[in-house]
């Protein structure tokens, strides 16, 4: 049988897999749910095969590219987990100290494809870190339903002060300015909304299909924020309109962006939600607001 591709498959299985990717439904449900669209020839097999990550042959900047120093390091976070493990990247030829950018992981660790995108933005011309919420844990299982477990387990306010710690490791850094934002996806997505309300020192934060703070919470924002929404993400995106007049009441400078026809975690190149052109483009745009907001 041929491998599936997206048109074979219908928006229901995506919405599906959306669901189980955030825990509203649990796997043996999600199975029996997916098993409905096992139909003319699909098998639920080739569905699970079809929506799972790939990690193999995903990744955009090679693990050793030559034009990067890229390794893990670790800090301390005094009011979150402890010791967090991180891979840090840097440019190798650089003629002075750069900006600093954090990269935060979805709902379930520090899996390749965020380690990808640590590289990608260090390619770009920024020091990046991009720590592992799950160290305390043991780090990122190699295994992405393991990692949605294991992150369910810890407190996302001790979550948050991990990468707040990993601001002042990059603030700290020899090699760096001192002018540092953040990106994040998913759950890194809200971490991104919140680091700009708890940090006061963030430069710019670009959140891409996060959830969003309370009013009263955005009231504290001072960073710039650059927001990328899915355009059927309509969990996440039922919360925008009142981010928006939150945003607007306390005149913080914001620019969105709803990318139209692509689902929750577009710019994930390991599923097939992966959307290439808008992927791209959100990127584009997310490395001109950090060169305008951060050099």
């Amino acid at each position: 049988m041929k491998p599936l591709k997206k048109e074979d498959v219908k928006q229901e299985v995506f919405n599906l897999y959306d669901d189980y990717a955030h825990n509203k439904i649990g796997r043996r449900q999600f199975v029996e749910k997916l098993s409905l669209y096992a139909i003319g020839g699909i098998t639920v097999g080739s569905l699970l095969s079809f929506i799972s990550p790939n990690y193999e042959t995903t990744n955009l900047v090679p693990k050793d590219d030559t034009r990067l120093d890229s390794d893990y390091v670790t800090f301390e976070s005094p009011k979150g987990g402890g010791t967090i493990k991180a891979l840090l990247s840097t440019p190798k030829e650089m003629s002075s100290k750069l900006p600093g950018v954090i990269v935060v992981h979805e709902n379930r660790g520090l899996n390749p494809y965020v380690e990808d995108v640590g590289r990608q933005t260090s390619l770009d011309g920024f020091i990046s870190i991009a720590p592992d919420a799950l160290s305390p844990l043991g780090g990122y299982p190699g295994n992405d339903d393991k990692g949605r477990e294991l992150l369910q387990t810890r407190d996302r306010l001790e979550m948050l002060e991990d990468f707040i710690a990993a601001f002042d490791y990059l603030k700290n850094h020899k090699d760096c300015n001192g002018n540092i934002g953040v990106v994040g996806f998913c759950f890194g997505g809200w971490i991104s909304n919140m680091m700009a309300v708890k940090v006061h020192e963030l430069k710019a934060a670009v959140p891409f299909y996060g959830s969003q703070p309370t009013a009263e919470e955005t009231a504290q924002i001072n960073a710039p924020l650059l927001i990328h929404y899915a355009g059927l993400d309509s969990r996440v995106n039922a919360g925008w309109d009142g981010y928006k007049a939150a945003l607007k009441a306390n005149k913080i400078e914001y620019t969105v962006h709803f990318y139209p026809g692509v689902n929750h975690g577009f710019h994930n190149t390991s599923t097939p939600r992966y959307d290439k052109k808008s992927a791209q483009l959100a990127w584009e745009r997310t490395i001109a607001f950090f060169k305008e907001k951060l050099i």
